[in-house]
């Protein structure tokens, strides 16, 4: 669907005097060669720079004298070493030098064939020379001209290829249906074989092309034995027969190689005097042709000289004649005449030399001997406009005299075939549309077309020619005068021919094979294969989405090679023309999008809804994307709506995300008006209740206010919901069973039961307590009838109370049907019903204002706490109902001494039982280390001073006891209690804290010995790691934790590539999990756990002594107080030292790890979570650990010991 519009056209005029003879290329200039001719025997070289325009612009190279019969077979320009290489017919090969260093000579005769040369060629990469000779040989020579190889031309040469025609394209391979015979001819046996026979016109002549990768050469040259005929060798780059073409009739000199290397081009005149283009294969077997479109009288005069050249690229083929230059380019198997490039004048007897550019694929030269034109090119679509109303999607493509015109917005019409066609005298070189499609114009030689079309009306009206001008002498001036501007663009933007795009003549940064303008996006494909939207807003600069295709809506994934042709922005379609040449139209979601957001815009929701139904797009974006517009305009919704079909669509599409901000978030940064933006921002998290049910509500509403309701969507407002409203749609089915609406009726209930399962409607229904309702819904649902229809009648059978109860029992709502035994005043059947299925509290709080039977109930319940071991709201329950001695049981059960005792008191026991329960009191209370509580029940109800005295001093409470000792006036107990509990709380304090000291003047060293082994040798710390029957993980990294670059020890666990091992866990991995973490537990002397064990260790240290410190200083206020101040000065000095140890080692113990003072991202990640291949088994253990050891532990609040002055 591309054309060729020449972007540069530059002539250089030589003059008849002095005809170019060939070009070459040398990077970006142009060298020529004039001469020689029988009149001037001199060859002349010049350079012409690229933005020449006239002779005097030539820089002279070199010139030398020959014979005036020779001629110029090759030109070719080595831009590494400025030389310039001739080959000549009568067999000289001359090197140029553009710049001759002391020592060489300007021109040099490098060799000589004697027998002379008929063609040559210089191979793609500059490496090997091929040369035919006259002698019928084939010389390969390198590029110093050594020779590689020297082959003889033989007639035996085209035995070496062995054709065998399986029918390829032929009509008797093709399938014609079952009307045509079935004894069809063997397609193997062609009705006639070509022979090979020469062409009339044929001169002889010889012509070599290269592969594009250098792999091969062919030749196409005329048999020297008879018969005589045309063949093509292909040759190896070693010189070795390859192949011969088979026997084509008529077939000329002209060969071109693809540069792709899939085919050879070549030319065939036909027996009807006409001329083609065929095909070969490497193998020599014919691969298809297509037809030159030239005369009889044309191929007298123009064609009996003809020369095929591929571009760089392999896109467009170029056929030499005697006056013009052909541009041929293929899509989905057609070839097109996309330029013909006429000169006014031509040698007698020659042709037009072209030659194109080595690394630009669409820069031509061309010469006729006396004009040199340096032609550029660029593959463009020629579209009508894109903006609606008029995106009618015309595209015109050039075929010569023929302008194929689709739109594609009415008839996709594949190529190679048309909608409509417009034939003109001359080939077309360029064509266009008028901006609202109703013309297009057509250049064509020197005049230009009008046509008139409307292919929207109905019949349609398809192009008519309007009127002819001549193009003006300033317009025709124009189009030749040289145009520097290689780049092609719409609007405002531009791509250059290497594929940047620009904008005002910025470059963006992206890289662009095609792209088209509407009037709010940039639409273009990269080289990545990504189709990409941008949004164009005035004074903003673009914004250029990332390569997110699952993320971005912007961007989408296309077919390799896939280009943009037209964009339709009414119908949100893109049409695609993949690189073999078939159309494809999507409709990518950044077009779709944009059009539902404008509609929404304009509150066109009809048009927003059939786009979301015809794209499949997610109808909450109708809500999401203004939601605060939509709730005022659900009349004007349901209005422009109309069809209940549409609005049930919308109401069951509905949930709870809110699309807007997830898989449809704008991408446009302009800021909206303030109903969208508002709406957009709010959401659903700004409002309390939930987004569906706020909009089925306001749905019912504005249904509710018609003046004809529409009660299927009513009935679809109420299901939708979350969760659905099922009572309130089975209510208006039961408001149509009674006003017997039964036409209705059945309607809505078919429609309620394929909106929601069968199952929990019937449920429902048998909830609100209408059986025929029920009934209803059962004959819909796939229930067997004989099982619901007995249960039915059965509940028809019963009282209006007793059938609720059944209906709440079954349904499972035992708390309705303990309400209905309640009203039919059952209350032995409502005890049994409440204490199955545990239904206490509702009970109670029915019966709250019934003294008597709440009494019975509240003993029920204290019965089944008591059974359920729940002994404080147990006993709770009994002292409610005045039980004190069940009550004094069930404290004694929750170990709740205050109450216990006291609802003891209340029973009352008698003294014996009272203090038995005292004593089992204090002896639970102080083997529960409440010594507290046990001296209090000692002092209160044992009448024991001496044991609360005991209690109190094992409790550090010695001011306490003394106090009471005091009080009830027993000083002997001073020295025979108090006394012997001071030595022996300051006997197991001073053994507590020595054991302490000890402990942290081991594990401190130990720590620091592990600490400065594992910085300097990581693996030696890690030797442990398996225990004793394993061997060190080698793939551990052991490089330093402060480089960020490599591995660490987490990079075993943090390596995402692993997979998921949890899938894998086994019986044995939980074994092997269980035996390591016991290893971690005990913190063997030697493992990788010990440093873990040593931290952990010490921190339970510290927290111990916090717990004593208070202790402490009580004893040691206490021992003073009793005169023994040898024991407290032995216990402060004994508490002082281990706090000073301990607090001189924390900076050490928690400060932070060598190791993980360079924590990388891989360690960071594990700690945090965010890896979730975590091993398991025995190495997750080990994971943890290492992942522990790599961050900083946190370090205990040591609490202050405040010695005594006393003792200072």
């Amino acid at each position: 669907m591309r054309n060729l519009r020449n972007t540069r056209c530059q002539s250089v005029s030589f003059g008849d005097s002095h005809p170019i003879t060939a070009i070459a290329h040398d990077l970006d200039n142009v060298v020529v060669a004039i001469g020689p001719s029988e009149a001037n025997p001199t060859i002349a070289l010049k350079l012409l720079p690229e933005d020449a325009t006239s002779l005097d612009a030539a820089q002279h190279i070199a010139s030398w004298d020959v014979v005036g019969t020779d001629s110029i077979l090759d030109l070719h320009c080595f831009a590494d070493t400025q030389t310039i290489s001739l080959v000549l017919a009568n067999g000289d090969i001359v090197i140029v030098r553009q710049d001759p260093q002391p020592g060489e000579e300007l021109i040099e005769i490098v060799g000589s064939v004697d027998a002379g040369v008929s063609a040559a060629s210089w191979s793609p990469d500059e490496e090997l020379l091929a040369v035919t000779t006259k002698a019928d040989t084939v010389l390969f020579m390198t590029r110093d001209f050594d020779p590689t190889a020297n082959i003889t031309l033989s007639g035996e040469d085209v035995k070496v290829s062995n054709h065998v025609s399986v029918g390829w394209g032929k009509k008797e391979t093709q399938f014609k249906g079952r009307g045509v015979a079935k004894t069809l001819r063997d397609p193997t046996m062609p009705e006639h074989v070509d022979e090979g026979t020469l062409s009339p016109v044929d001169d002889g002549s010889v012509s070599i092309s290269w592969r594009g990768d250098g792999q091969y050469v062919a030749m196409n040259s005329v048999l020297a034995s008879e018969p005589r005929r045309r063949v093509i060798r292909v040759y190896s780059r070693e010189g070795v027969l390859e192949s011969v073409s088979e026997p084509v009739n008529g077939l000329e000199g002209a060969l071109s190689w693809k540069p792709s290397g899939q085919i050879l081009a070549g030319v065939q005149r036909r027996a009807d005097e006409t001329c083609q283009v065929v095909f070969f294969e490497r193998n020599g077997l014919r691969h298809g042709e297509f037809d030159l479109r030239l005369s009889k009288d044309e191929c007298e005069s123009i064609g009996r000289n003809m020369d095929l050249s591929w571009n760089v690229d392999s896109t467009v083929l170029a056929v030499s004649m005697a006056d013009r230059v052909q541009l041929w380019t293929m899509g989905n198997y057609y070839y097109y005449l996309k330029q013909e490039i006429r000169f006014d004048s031509s040698r007698p007897g020659g042709m037009v030399t072209s030659k194109w550019h080595p690394e630009k694929p669409l820069q031509l030269n061309c010469s006729s001997g006396a004009e040199l034109r340096m032609l550029s090119y660029s593959l463009v679509v020629s579209r009508g406009s894109v903006e609606p109303p008029n995106d009618l999607g015309l595209v015109a493509v050039i075929d010569g005299k023929t302008l194929k015109i689709t739109p594609l917005r009415v008839a996709n019409v594949p190529p190679p075939m048309a909608l409509d066609e417009i034939d003109v005298s001359t080939a077309i070189t360029e064509a266009s549309f008028s901006n609202d499609g109703s013309k297009i114009m057509v250049r064509h030689g020197e005049q230009v077309s009008t046509f008139a079309c409307d292919y929207m009306a109905k019949p349609m009206k398809r192009a008519a020619l309007v009127g002819t001008e001549d193009l003006s002498p300033e317009l025709r001036l124009s189009t030749e005068q040289p145009n520097s501007s290689l780049q092609v663009g719409e609007g405002d933007f531009t791509l250059s021919e290497n594929g940047v795009l620009h904008r005002g003549g910025s470059p963006l940064p992206v890289r662009c094979t095609s792209f088209v303008v509407t009037a709010s996006h940039l639409i273009y494909t990269t080289s990545n294969h990504l189709l990409k939207f941008v949004h164009l807003q005035e004074d903003e600069e673009l914004q250029i989405p990332l390569d997110e295709p699952e993320k971005d809506e912007r961007c989408r994934n296309i077919e390799r090679g896939a280009k943009i042709v037209t964009v339709m922005p009414s119908t949100f379609a893109l049409v695609l023309q993949m690189p073999r040449g078939n159309l494809e139209t999507i409709f990518p979601r950044a077009l779709v999008l944009a059009g539902i957001r404008n509609s929404i815009g304009n509150r066109d929701y009809k048009k927003a809804f059939l786009i979301c139904r015809t794209h499949r797009v997610d109808m909450n974006i109708l809500h999401d994307y203004a939601p605060e517009q939509f709730m005022r305009d659900t009349d004007v919704f349901l209005k422009q709506l109309k069809k209940v079909a549409y609005v049930d669509l919308f109401l069951s599409s509905l949930s709870e995300e809110n699309v807007a901000e997830t898989i449809y978030k704008e991408t446009l940064t302009t800021v909206m008006d303030k109903p969208l933006t508002a709406g957009a921002q709010n959401g659903q998290g700004a409002l309390p209740t939930s987004k569906v049910n706020r909009i089925c509500d306001a749905m019912l509403a504005a249904l509710r206010s018609q003046p004809t309701p529409a009660l299927q969507n009513i009935i679809t407002a109420h299901v939708c919901k979350s969760p659905p409203d099922l009572e309130a749609g089975l209510s208006l089915v039961s408001d149509l069973r009674i006003q017997q609406k039964q036409a209705q009726l059945e309607s809505a209930v078919e429609h309620i039961c394929f909106l929601a399962d069968v199952n929990k409607l019937y449920d429902t229904a048998l909830g609100l307590y209408d059986l025929d309702v029920a009934l209803l819904v059962a004959q819909q649902s796939q229930k067997d009838p004989r099982e619901y229809l007995p249960y039915l009648q059965g509940l028809h059978d019963m009282q209006p109370l007793r059938q609720r109860f059944a209906i709440d029992n079954d349904l499972k709502r035992y708390r309705k049907a303990l309400s209905h035994l309640h009203t039919l005043e059952v209350f032995d059947e409502l005890k049994a019903y409440m204490s199955k299925h545990e239904l206490y509290s509702a009970a109670i709080e029915i019966y709250r204002y019934e003294n008597v039977k709440l009494t019975e109930l509240m003993r029920l319940y204290a019965d089944h706490l008591s059974s359920r071991n729940r002994y404080k709201e147990a006993g709770i329950a009994y002292e409610y109902v005045q039980d004190y001695a069940s009550a004094y049981e069930a404290y004694r059960g929750a170990s709740l001494w205050q109450e216990c005792l006291a609802t003891a008191e209340l029973v009352p026991l008698g003294d014996e039982e009272l203090s038995a329960l005292a004593t089992d009191l204090a002896d639970a209370l102080e083997e529960g280390k409440d010594f507290s509580a046990a001296a209090t029940v000692h002092l209160e109800y044992l009448c024991d001073l001496e044991g609360a005295a005991k209690m109190l001093c094992k409790g550090y409470h010695f001011s306490e006891a003394i106090r009471i000792i005091a009080k009830h006036k027993k000083p002997e107990l001073l020295r025979s209690v108090i006394d012997p509990g001071l030595i022996e709380a300051s006997a197991s304090m001073t053994e507590l804290l020595a054991e302490m000291k000890s402990q942290v003047h081991a594990q401190v060293p130990r720590l620091r010995e592990l600490r400065q082994k594992k910085a300097e040798d990581p693996m030696a710390f890690l030797d442990g790691a398996d225990g004793d029957d394993g061997d060190i993980p080698d793939n551990l990294s052991l490089a330093p934790t402060d480089t960020t670059a490599g591995g660490t020890f987490m990079t075993r666990y943090t390596n995402r590539s692993t997979g998921t091992l949890a899938t894998n866990a086994t019986r044995k991995t939980s074994k092997n999990r269980r035996r390591e973490e016991r290893k971690r537990a005990r913190g063997k002397k030697g493992t990788v756990y010990e440093e873990e064990y040593l931290v952990n260790s010490i921190s339970r240290l510290m927290e111990r002594l916090n717990s004593v410190i208070e202790d402490l200083a009580r004893l040691v206020e206490s021992l003073m107080r009793r005169a023994m101040r040898e024991r407290a000065v032995a216990v402060e000095v004994a508490a002082q030292d281990v706090v000073e140890a301990c607090r001189d080692s924390l900076e050490e113990v928690y400060g932070v790890p060598e190791h993980g003072g360079g924590r990388t991202t891989e360690e960071q990640q594990a700690v945090d979570g965010e890896v979730h291949n975590r091993p398991g088994g025995g190495e997750g253990v080990l994971y943890e650990t290492l992942a522990a050891s790599g961050h900083k532990p946190v370090a205990p609040v040591l609490k202050a010991f405040e010695r005594l002055s006393l003792l200072s």
